[in-house]
């Protein structure tokens, strides 16, 4: 395999076609540049240079070598200036992922900010459940994550973001869905619920059954979803009412939000990365967490909680 050194040896001789020249651009004696070429040659088994006492001329074999060495050669310097941007969070790649509800609130405020702030480095991003963060970050598929609320995973850290109350979601159909004041989430108990799996967000699972035991009933569920955003969306289709976190109420036609009268649970919103995040991710937690903690989510509850 053709070292990064003999590439850049190549690259020098082969555009000075003197071995003199490229020593001294090199800043090495002549010697060792003309051994170096020499095994390169035996290395590949073939003639790169065709030589004569005062100067040296590309053989077809050296011709197409050396396009390979110039880019050999710009990937490695290219390399090692991203390895240096990233070191100090100037440059580099993040791979993010995030729950679905979060590309509505808080990602678009956080994403323009990042990129105001360090435009070079390049965001890939995916849609995950909750339960998916921890493993993601673990196996480096991830670098940060923005989920519900979620039990501690050893070897990561959890930033609160928003600790947000829950709302009822209601088809505008719904004989309750434009009452004035707050409603009392026992007056749901007997209709068809949109609920969501409990290994997809485990805080967020039972916060929701926590709530409904408090209002003394156990919802039985009549659809399943896997995020907040098709939770609503099934309500929109009238299947069933639900409750979901009130960042997520941002403006749909055919659902109504409403505020609860006695619900204390919360579910937070939380930036997950590796116990040793890195400097971009936590640049990027640092700005998520300043933007949350200066704009509220965009809502669309028809009255606020008492």
């Amino acid at each position: 395999m053709v070292e990064i050194r003999q590439a850049r040896y190549f690259v020098a001789v082969a555009e000075e076609l003197h071995f003199g020249r490229a020593a001294q651009r090199l800043q090495m004696s002549q010697p060792p540049l003309s051994q170096a070429i020499k095994q390169l040659e035996q290395q590949l088994g073939c003639e790169l240079l065709h030589r004569t006492q005062r100067s040296a001329a590309l053989s077809p074999a050296g011709t197409v070598f050396l396009d390979h060495c110039r880019a050999l050669v710009r990937q490695a310097e290219e390399a090692e200036i991203a390895a240096r941007q990233a070191a100090t969070g100037q440059g580099g790649r993040l791979t993010l992922g995030a729950v679905a509800s979060a590309f509505s609130w808080p990602l678009p405020l956080v994403l323009k900010r990042f990129h105001e702030a360090l435009p070079e480095v390049e965001i890939r991003t995916r849609e995950i459940d909750t339960h998916e963060a921890g493993p993601g970050l673990l196996d480096r598929s991830l670098d940060w994550a923005i989920v519900r609320q979620t039990a501690p995973v050893r070897g990561t850290t959890a930033t609160s973001l928003y600790a947000d109350r829950f709302v009822a979601a209601l088809p505008s159909g719904h004989p309750a869905a434009d009452d004035a004041g707050p409603l009392d989430l026992a007056d749901l108990a007997g209709d068809a619920w949109v609920w969501l799996h409990r290994h997809i967000s485990p805080d967020y699972h039972d916060a929701m059954a926590a709530m409904c035991r408090a209002a003394g009933f156990s919802p039985v569920p009549n659809h399943w979803a896997r995020s907040v955003t098709s939770q609503i969306a099934m309500v929109e289709c009238g299947l069933g009412v639900t409750v979901v976190p009130a960042a997520a109420s941002a403006s749909h036609p055919a659902v109504r939000f409403r505020a609860l009268r006695h619900a204390t649970a919360t579910i937070e919103l939380a930036a997950m990365t590796r116990s040793e995040p890195g400097a971009l991710a936590e640049r990027l937690t640092a700005i998520a967490s300043q933007l949350t903690t200066a704009s509220a989510p965009p809502h669309d509850i028809l009255i606020a909680p008492e």
